[in-house]
């Protein structure tokens, strides 16, 4: 392998790592915000760097080499090492700090949450950044052990030794009607249940997408009559028959004006555990940890009360 200048550009091996996560130039671009040239440009400086290719295309997938085989375990090693050696000499402010963080939210999150966290965020540290991203499942563990996200926010199925978690909230779905629905003062069951035709939301959430498996498998099938993003889904719920499955503390919060009525559903779905997220990699990273607690203390404090508010609703 070439030798070549001795030093590598720690944005260098973010497009290694996400070209070997994703196989793909685009995907790779598209998870760091970068076009697709930048990301062919990088991978050129790649490989006069280490002499090999790295990565060629195969049936539109681009497939590592032997020999970026051999240097992806040392690679890896290297950027922790890089990023716990840059996180050591850092002395975080809060107060003063104009750092941005990269944080994945769920859609779901991103409109009952986000509100409420940069409003708390803009006193305690006016001058912090916040950069949304949507929360990928699929690739979102890799794409915060890389360093491209700082945490993540949401209700999604994690189980990963690596990462960092503090439960901020629990949830449930419920089936949302307006307040004069024919079914609104009744008990919903199977049968009453299936008679319903839906709004049926695109949301991230894999819980949701568990209602929608339900809803397929069953014998006599509910109508879904449109599908749209979930944000869409109170205003159509509020002037038509239309019914939707939304998330319980979303719901209450929209019920304040009395518009609609709250109906349990009729089947078990697992409870929606939202949590703050941020990868063990980081650990020595003082403004992360700060990111990640600030968060879920805020977030936490004010999940409390939308439980609270339930109750008495």
């Amino acid at each position: 392998m070439s030798q070549g200048n001795s030093h590598l550009d720690l944005n260098l091996l973010r497009v290694f790592f996400a070209i070997w996560d994703l196989r793909s130039l685009t995907a790779a671009g598209d998870r760091l915000g970068l076009t697709q040239p930048a990301v062919s440009h990088a991978l050129r400086r790649l490989r006069e760097r280490f002499g090999d290719p790295l990565f060629v295309r195969v049936a539109n997938r681009m497939l590592p080499t032997d020999a970026a085989v051999r240097l992806h375990e040392p690679l890896d090693q290297a950027f922790e090492l890089l990023n716990r050696t840059l996180q050591s000499g850092i002395v975080f402010d809060p107060r003063v700090t104009e750092r941005t963080f990269r944080v994945a939210m769920s859609d779901i999150a991103e409109v009952y949450l986000l509100p409420r966290l940069i409003t708390e965020l803009s006193r305690i540290s006016p001058f912090v950044r916040v950069h949304i991203v949507p929360l990928v499942p699929e690739s979102l563990v890799s794409s915060m052990r890389s360093g491209e996200i700082d945490l993540a926010i949401g209700a999604v199925s994690l189980s990963n030794k690596d990462l960092v978690s503090i439960d901020i909230a629990n949830d449930r779905y419920i089936c949302l009607v307006r307040a004069d629905h024919p079914i609104a003062k009744s008990r919903l069951t199977r049968s009453s249940f299936s008679r319903l035709r839906f709004f049926f939301a695109r949301t991230t959430s894999t819980v949701y997408q568990l209602a929608e498996q339900w809803l397929a498998d069953e014998a006599v099938r509910p109508q879904i009559s449109v599908r749209g993003h979930f944000t869409a889904a109170p205003e159509i719920i509020r002037h038509s028959d239309l019914a939707a499955i939304f998330p319980r503390m979303l719901a209450l919060d929209l019920h304040r004006a009395k518009d609609f009525r709250l109906l349990d559903l009729p089947f078990e779905l697992p409870p929606m555990e939202v949590k703050v997220h941020s990868h063990s990699r980081f650990a020595n990273d003082t403004g992360i940890k700060w990111m990640r607690q600030t968060s879920a203390a805020i977030l936490t404090t004010d999940g409390a009360r939308a439980r609270k508010g339930g109750r008495q609703a």
